[in-house]
């Protein structure tokens, strides 16, 4: 592998799952998709959760959103974590996870069959008038061969993919993440170059298939200002997968760089593509990256906490939102005594919730 940085993610299943950057050469899901375990090869999908399939599917009331637009799972995993807790008398837990189980993250639609579990979450999002939350990520040669190796077979099954995703999500409020790592990935040499062309085609396909949607906005995925050090490195790559009909690019998906480092950074990414507008992924990213440069710096770091909670209230006219993106909680793999990738981890949990900024 080539490049700064490289990321690995946990695939999409049936439960949100997010993935991770990490230093090279080291380096998430609606209530239904896929985990990967580690290898080069594409991975079988595991289910996780323990909850029978028609709870995956049909979702029940929303929980509060702490003010902010987006619609807050109400089966999620930490929500489901607060119940067991607090049968088993564990209040004071219970409550520090309420500050994950009751604001909102990202559902990463499942890569085989997409539609089911966006519906159900749109119908659950709609008794309250909540904006859905989205991460596309299924492309093609996807995390070259690391955590979350695969993706769709081919292009033809990713645009299938796209449109069904789409579709799924219609006429209700959405924001999308658009294929966390594909852009940097390019970028940073990682993705091999034969591959260039086709992805900046699909991702740019994608951005016009989304934007259709009346009340979809749709991010381009740019990485984080510890990846791909020079902003104006990004700016090509943006536009030539469709950052000028996009509604902007996201940054710091399941990292930790704080907000000031990444703010600083999307300025200037801003200014190298016309003025666009940006997204910042705070889960987890309270206390900043681990310091000192220190192996796996990437993978379930101790002592992180979680960042500013969800809001579309920056003070920033060119932030449109603080996102949690990656969802905290879920394991990046199994360093540091942690699950597979993807899997929900509730001690893990538990600390990024007492370390919360906010």
């Amino acid at each position: 592998m080539s490049g700064r940085r490289i990321v690995a993610r946990a695939l999409p299943r049936t439960v949100p799952v997010l993935g991770r950057v990490s230093k090279v050469p080291a380096l998430a899901a609606l209530t239904l998709a896929t985990v990967l375990t580690a290898g080069c090869s594409t991975p079988e999908p595991r289910v996780t959760r323990t909850a029978d399939a028609a709870d995956e599917l049909v979702r029940g009331e929303p929980a509060p959103s702490a003010a902010s637009p987006y619609w807050v799972d109400p089966n999620s995993d930490a929500a489901r974590q607060v119940r067991t807790w607090e049968k088993e008398g564990r209040e004071a837990e219970a409550k520090i996870l309420r500050r994950i189980s009751d604001r909102p993250v990202a559902d990463w639609p499942a890569w085989d069959d997409p539609a089911p579990g966006i519906r159900a979450a749109a119908k659950s999002a709609a008794r309250t008038k909540k904006t859905l939350l989205l991460v596309a990520y299924n492309i093609p040669h996807r995390d070259c061969g690391l955590y979350s190796a695969g993706g769709a077979k081919d292009a033809d099954a990713y645009r299938s993919w796209i449109g069904e995703f789409a579709d799924a999500i219609g006429d209700a409020p959405a924001t999308v993440i658009l294929e966390p790592d594909a852009l940097p990935h390019i970028t940073d040499g990682c993705t091999p170059p034969e591959h260039h062309a086709e992805r900046y085609q699909l991702l740019s396909e994608a951005v016009d298939t989304l934007g259709a949607l009346p009340k979809t906005q749709v991010y381009l995925d740019a990485g984080n200002p510890d990846w791909i050090d020079e902003p104006a490195k990004m700016a090509q790559p943006l536009r030539q997968a469709g950052i000028d009909r996009a509604d902007g690019f996201s940054l710091n998906v399941s990292n930790f760089q704080s907000n000031e480092s990444v703010k600083t950074y999307a300025g200037r990414l801003s200014d190298a593509v016309g003025g666009s507008h940006f997204v910042i992924d705070t889960s987890r990213n309270g206390n900043g990256p681990l310091s000192g440069g220190r192996e796996e710096a990437w993978c379930n770091p101790p002592g992180r906490g979680l960042g500013t909670p969800p809001t579309t209230d920056t003070g920033d006219d060119r932030l449109d939102a603080y996102l949690w993106i990656k969802r905290p909680g879920d394991s990046d793999g199994t360093c540091r005594g942690g699950p597979p990738a993807g899997d929900w981890w509730p001690e893990y949990a538990l600390g990024l919730a007492r370390r919360a900024a906010s």
